[in-house]
């Protein structure tokens, strides 16, 4: 695994378990690591350091002490498993320790590398300047880069992924992660980070070169809130350093995932291999599920006897509707509450205490949203009131920043959270780092160019769903929220505030129930149009939202993706393609040796013409068969596979 001569040796070598992934590490005036993949070549030696406020430059003139290497070879049981119960924990590593209290640390798995610095520089705080990232990559790859223009650094993480040539992207331009990365001999990466604590996160550069470079947020030392916004703020006064921390510490893992092919990135979980075991002592608790969602449908209900809006009644026909269909929550998002900053005194027209002991008696839990800012300023008062009002879950938004205080903000709230057995959904956030592992009460993030702009603009394409499963899905859970009911084929879209759609067909929207990994999962329409079609709201409703075990069967980013995946005794296939129609032949191999009742959802026949036309077909199949999927333009495909006997 490791190859050196001595402690004083200047280059160490890191291989792969399988031997087919390389880590090179130099130590000269610097410390820089290469990486390639069955000897291709895909990061060039590429520097790491740091810069302390004090004059400590950790990376910079480094002198190896000492060299630790192990390896290891066990299995993690993931509580919530998002996409195998399972996971696979083989790798082996380097640690380099270092003159002056500080150490590197490097991993090699057999579909990634991942290096961090650690620090032993005593318990007095320590400011961080500045730290040296940098991604020297061999070719001029393909990139998909979600651009941003904020100069603060901060950032929705709702950006288009968009391909591009890693030389077209110039200095002044900037991106967050996860970035995809596809080299001109095939190989697939997914630049990212795992294991944030206490820390910023990172944002890449462009240099019009084969380079990417890193940045950090500032830390804010002032802000003032920006005229006539209850949630956006101006910052007044920044620090000249990035983060202000412990000098005994673990830094987040730097990563880049690697594989053979797209279908590869379907199953990768490095990120959560990379962050913290699991914290909590209890977690039975901890209920993932289904939730009917009013925000996108704008609580557009109809057919009924009272106004709808934000209300008691509407509300209880949410319940109502989860209820009949075996929905786990209901989520009362903005507007449940009196004002938008006052999170503990509901709406005069809504009875929370009511509907919640009514939701009770249907066994359904809900869940409620909050502005992330007073959340932050009265945590213990409104969380201990959700308490006792009988709420399962909080719904936190509009973060929109990803500076070292946002970032001790999600954990401090995943604590909170988890003390009084609170699920937390995390949105207008950034990307999963992992926290989701050591508090698994951490149900979902967003951070996703989701359904819910299909309200407002028509980027939400069959050919960007297509992109996520390979760009922001590989750091881990989104909260895309599909379902919609309103289909329409790629010249029919038009935008609707109250009666939203979508672009791609029914089916489409369907094979998101297995596709996307997401452990509390939206239905987002009007629970009115669910009720209008029961045959197609019974199928999708009986798709689990966690899985025992994932298989990729086919995928190309922006095209298509396939996947099987298995909860309890049952698999489930779900595939999607982008404005092409196509067809797979798929080997039933991951099957046991029974025989399985299969209820498919497909396209019809007529949905090139009407999106929401789809067809329900049964039959029996059994592992030796090849089962053919075909979707139309636009298009999707969902089975559901019952053990027969």
């Amino acid at each position: 695994m490791l190859i050196h001569t001595t402690v004083f040796a200047k280059d160490y070598t890191l291989l792969s378990p399988d031997k087919k992934i390389t880590i090179k590490i130099s130590v000269e005036k610097n410390i820089t690591w290469s990486v390639l993949k069955d000897q291709e070549l895909l990061l060039k030696p590429s520097a790491m350091s740091m810069i302390l406020n004090d004059g400590r430059n950790p990376g910079i003139v480094p002198v190896v002490s000492k060299t630790i290497s192990k390896s290891v070879n066990q299995t993690i049981v993931s509580i919530i498993p998002v996409k195998n119960k399972l996971i696979p924990e083989i790798y082996n590593e380097l640690k380099l320790r270092m003159k002056g209290n500080y150490s590197i640390e490097f991993r090699a798995y057999n579909d990634g590398v991942a290096y961090r610095f650690v620090t032993e520089l005593g318990p007095r705080p320590i400011e961080i300047n500045y730290e040296e990232v940098a991604f020297n990559f061999k070719e001029n790859c393909q990139i998909y880069l979600p651009k941003e223009n904020n100069p603060e650094l901060q950032s929705h993480y709702e950006a288009d992924f968009k391909p591009a040539k890693l030389e077209e992207i110039p200095a002044t331009q900037y991106g967050y992660l996860p970035l995809y990365i596809a080299t001109p001999g095939g190989t697939k990466m997914v630049v990212t980070e795992a294991d944030l604590h206490d820390y910023p996160n990172l944002f890449l550069y462009g240099t019009g070169t084969r380079t990417l470079t890193g940045n950090f947020p500032k830390v804010i030392l002032e802000s003032s809130p920006k005229p006539n916004s209850d949630r956006a703020e101006i910052i007044v006064k920044k620090a000249v350093y990035h983060a202000k921390t412990t000098g005994n510490r673990t830094f987040p893992w730097r990563t880049i995932i690697i594989s053979s092919s797209d279908k590869g990135l379907l199953e990768n979980e490095m990120v959560y291999k990379l962050a913290r075991p699991n914290t909590l002592t209890g977690t039975d608790w901890i209920k993932p599920g289904k939730v009917a969602w009013d925000w996108w449908n704008d609580n557009n209900i109809y057919g009924v006897d009272f106004k709808s809006g934000i209300n008691t009644e509407t509300y209880k026909y949410y319940v109502d509707f989860a209820s009949a269909y075996g929905l786990d929550y209901i989520i009362l998002d903005e507007g449940w509450s009196r004002t938008t900053t006052d999170l503990l005194a509901p709406n005069p027209q809504l009875d929370i205490e009511g509907l919640i002991k009514y939701a009770t008696s249907k066994k359904v839990g809900v869940i409620l949203w909050a502005l992330w800012k007073p959340l932050d300023q009265h945590m213990d008062a409104i969380l201990d009131q959700y308490v006792k009002w009988g709420v399962k879950g909080v719904k936190v938004d509009f973060m929109a920043r990803a500076d070292q205080y946002m970032v001790n903000f999600y954990e401090r709230a995943a604590q909170e959270t988890a003390r009084r057995k609170l699920l937390l959904d995390l949105h207008g956030a950034y990307k999963p780092v992992g926290l989701n592992r050591q508090y698994p009460n951490v149900i979902n993030y967003e951070g996703v160019r989701g359904m819910e702009n299909n309200k407002w603009e028509e980027t939400i394409t069959p050919v960007h769903n297509t992109t996520l499963p390979f760009t922001r899905m590989v750091a881990g859970p989104m909260d895309y929220t599909p379902g919609a009911m309103l289909n329409t084929n790629k010249d029919e879209f038009h935008i609707s505030m109250t009666s939203p759609m979508s672009r791609g067909t029914r089916a489409h929207q369907a094979s998101m129930y297995v596709l996307y990994d997401s452990p509390l999962q939206m239905f987002c329409d009007n629970p009115s149009n669910y009720l209008r079609e029961p045959v197609y709201t019974h199928y999708i409703a009986r798709f689990p939202t966690v899985w025992d075990k994932t298989v990729a069967l086919e995928g190309k980013i922006s095209e298509y993706a396939v996947v099987a995946r298995k909860n309890g005794n049952n698999w489930y296939i779900g595939g999607m393609t982008n404005w092409d129609a196509r067809g797979f032949d798929i080997p039933l191999t991951f099957l046991d040796g029974k025989k399985y009742k299969i209820e498919i959802l497909k396209d019809g026949i007529n949905a090139g013409k009407h999106a929401a036309d789809y067809q329900l077909i049964s039959k029996e199949v059994s592992a030796g068969e090849t089962l053919h999927i075909d979707m139309a333009a636009g298009g999707g495909y969902t089975a559901i596979l019952t053990p027969i006997g």
